[in-house]
């Protein structure tokens, strides 16, 4: 019994790359991908001071290696913007006349916008910013503005905590709830959907009905966005009224686009059970595919603190940008034109997998 448990594994070959490849996909991403203190993260810059000490203190904040200046905003508007559409975690915003009163000793603000809807993305970055402003202008702060230096910093760092100031975990994490609950439920919904049709002997009845291989996709996958949005609503009020999660933006734009990551999600459920054996297998290839998702979307750990290579392995998932769509929208009120690209990524996401579970589903029918 022994000899014949390890012929039998041997011959079926998705289980023994399961074996190896789960092990060395977790290793490779907590040891690489993790990281739970991210630098380099974007940053826009609002200013209106051209001068030398405005130059300084920006420089001496791109010294820490946690703000990487990638937008520079036309005017607080555009600034808004950037926050609300994810495209940068930090806004540095430095007024007209810094320079002038910081020269005549008034101690001017420099403010520091933080989109605190993750906590932990944020913390270390601005714990650093506070910590640089004590030596930032002391190159600068010579000669006649000696006097200055002497004293404690002549001006003042703001640190504005948007959407989420108390730093509370739960406005982070029970908004992602919401994706990572629908794609475990929905990938093991669909993709046993095909290979119990399988087992139980059915698939012959299935094959001589009068229909095409899209309407048996539709046919499968329609129940299930009825039970996800059923999920959903359970979820929302849960975490409304048991832990105080806002809902600041429109609810329609949630739920129209959390039911296009329903449709995704099942669609790749779909797929797996086109390509599995049995249903052992449908579950193995959904847990390799949920796994990547939890760790490299940015729901347990900073996304931006990931080296590039495994950012850009995220923005192949669907969790991902759901993440950003469901915490903007209920932290910061985000609306769909903010969120117009994360939503046609889940467009393209859907269809292509659609399509690859149509085309595997004609295979099988040859």
């Amino acid at each position: 019994m022994f000899v014949k448990e390890f012929i039998q594994l041997r011959r079926d070959r998705p289980t023994l790359a399961m074996i190896v490849g789960i092990p060395l996909m977790q290793l490779l991403l907590f040891g690489y991908a993790i990281n739970t203190d991210p630098k380099h993260l974007p940053t826009a810059l609002l200013t209106r001071d051209d001068g030398p000490l405005a130059h300084a203190l920006i420089g001496a904040l791109r010294a820490t290696d946690y703000f990487d200046i990638k937008y520079v905003a036309k005017g607080e508007t555009d600034a808004d913007r950037i926050i609300l559409s994810n495209e940068a975690q930090f806004v540095i915003q430095i007024p007209p006349d810094f320079s002038r009163r910081l020269i005549r000793g008034e101690k001017p603000a420099l403010l520091l916008i933080a989109d605190a809807t993750d906590p932990t993305a944020t913390s270390g970055a601005v714990a650093a910013a506070l910590g640089a402003m004590g030596q930032a202008l002391d190159r600068e702060l010579t000669g006649p503005l000696a006097s200055l230096a002497q004293s404690e910093a002549p001006f003042e760092l703001r640190v504005q905590r948007r959407y989420n100031p108390a730093g509370e975990t739960r406005r982070n994490i029970v908004p992602g709830l919401i994706g990572t609950i629908l794609t475990m439920t929905m990938l093991i919904y669909t993709a046993l959907s095909v290979t119990r049709e399988v087992e139980r002997g059915t698939m012959e009845a299935l094959l001589a009905m009068p229909v095409r291989p899209v309407e048996i996709m539709l046919g499968k996958i329609a129940p299930y966005v009825v039970v996800g949005a059923v999920q959903m609503a359970t979820i929302l009020i849960v975490a409304s009224f048991l832990f105080h999660v806002p809902i600041v933006g429109s609810l329609f734009t949630l739920i129209l686009l959390t039911l296009l990551f329903i449709v995704a999600n099942l669609s790749v459920g779909y797929t797996i059970s086109t390509v599995s054996a049995n249903q052992l297998q449908a579950m193995q290839m959904t847990f390799f595919f949920f796994l990547p998702s939890m760790l490299l979307s940015g729901f347990l750990f900073p996304f931006h603190g990931m080296p590039v290579w495994a950012q850009y392995a995220g923005e192949m998932l669907p969790l991902t940008h759901f993440l950003r769509i469901v915490r903007s929208v209920m932290l910061k009120g985000s609306g769909f034109s903010d969120l117009a690209v994360d939503a046609a990524a889940l467009a393209v996401f859907m269809l292509a997998a659609m399509s690859i579970a149509v085309m595997r589903f004609r295979q099988t029918l040859d």
